[in-house]
């Protein structure tokens, strides 16, 4: 049985990638920090391997006798009070990894990039081939860590290492326990807390197609590229509609205009800087906004064979998950799973593993 190395297990996409690894026959090496959150790894059949990013001698011992090393461990927040933790998890945490990677011998490292670190395009859809050219063009201290850990890994590749790139676009799908960005606008819709919209846009890709594009790279990815894993690109008010014929509740109405929005982030953001509380809607994503983070995933499916689920079909099995967990009040979500009952099937069974039913939310 080939093991592999996993780090971010304990994370949304490192959890379904663990689920497939597991039915894959793999063993299963997950990373986790003394005192994590392990509710994702509860009930599957992994070994823990305890330690952090900044632990080489932790992630050496992790990676020996392995075939395969998959990095999917990152800070992964629009907003951080101090974000030198951010840089030095997303950009040296990197280096450890494939530093570790590379003496264990291993046959091939999976680097989990982000299209935060691919330049957007207003006139087309992006793909791999769109290169920011230096950190100051990048708006964010989270996308400019994960571009920064992006270039480290690529230089390592050029450096002999067997480094193959992933970036995911915006996944959507079940075990998102914080939740992520992304997974926080379809908590929100279902617990009513979006009364409006900003005109942005996103790439919206099943999370079990992400996890299946990070195994289908480390068979078949080329050394030293990157792949885009997304699939439908779609404006926020048809991420919402959709939400909301699935749902059965109400999509917002009103459009906010990109200045109010601003003004809303700016004050925001200032005003958890001094109570040292979290911003609502933090400047960096306000600014994010202003683009529609569309992106074109043609390599991914050619050469790696990308599974392309319908966004209808995330957003159904996200929905789902969030409203069986309890994420949304019950009387909401009792409502809302009948509807979703009635105009979606059943979740395929993509990656066949242990059932996890995690505690509701703090």
């Amino acid at each position: 049985m080939d093991k592999v190395f996993l780090t971010g297990g304990t994370g949304f996409v490192g959890a379904n990638l663990a689920r497939l690894l597991l039915a894959e026959g793999f063993h299963v090496r997950a990373l986790a920090r003394r005192g994590s959150d392990r509710r994702n790894l509860a009930g599957l059949n992994a070994e823990i391997a305890e330690g952090d990013l900044g632990d080489s001698a932790v992630l050496e011992s992790a990676c020996r006798g392995c075939r395969y090393v998959f990095h999917v461990a990152a800070d992964y927040r629009i907003w951080a009070p101090d974000p030198r933790t951010m840089y030095a998890a997303n950009v040296q945490g990197t280096v450890n990894v494939i530093e570790a990677a590379g003496k264990a011998g291993v046959e091939r490292v999976v680097h989990c990039s982000s299209v935060a670190a691919v330049k957007v395009r207003d006139d087309a859809p992006a793909d791999e081939r769109s290169e920011y050219r230096s950190a100051d063009e990048i708006v964010s201290d989270y996308k400019k860590s994960k571009w920064l850990a992006e270039q480290a890994a690529l230089e390592l590749a050029q450096k002999g290492l067997p480094v193959v790139v992933v970036n995911p676009a915006a996944p959507i799908g079940p075990l998102d326990i914080k939740p992520t960005p992304t997974g926080k606008i379809v908590v929100d819709f279902l617990a009513g807390r979006m009364p409006s919209y900003v005109d942005t846009g996103l790439n919206v890709v099943h999370v079990a197609d992400v996890a299946a594009g990070h195994l289908a790279a480390a068979r078949r990815g080329r050394l030293g590229e990157r792949y885009i894993l997304g699939s439908e690109n779609l404006s926020l008010k048809a991420l919402l509609d959709l939400l909301a014929d699935l749902t059965g509740l109400p999509a917002p109405r009103f459009k906010t205009p990109y200045a109010v929005a601003y003004a809303f982030g700016a004050l925001d953001t200032a005003r958890a800087r001094l109570t040292g509380g979290e911003p609502m809607a933090p400047l960096d994503a306000v600014r994010m906004a202003r683009h529609k983070m569309f992106f074109d995933s043609t390599k991914a499916v050619r050469e790696l064979g990308l599974p392309q689920t319908p966004a209808r079909q995330a957003l159904a099995d996200a929905a789902r998950w969030f409203l069986e967990n309890r994420y949304v009040p019950e009387a909401t979500a009792q409502a809302a799973l009948a509807r979703l009952r009635k105009s979606s099937e059943p979740a395929p069974a993509r990656a066949p593993g242990a059932s996890v039913v995690v505690a509701p939310p703090r």
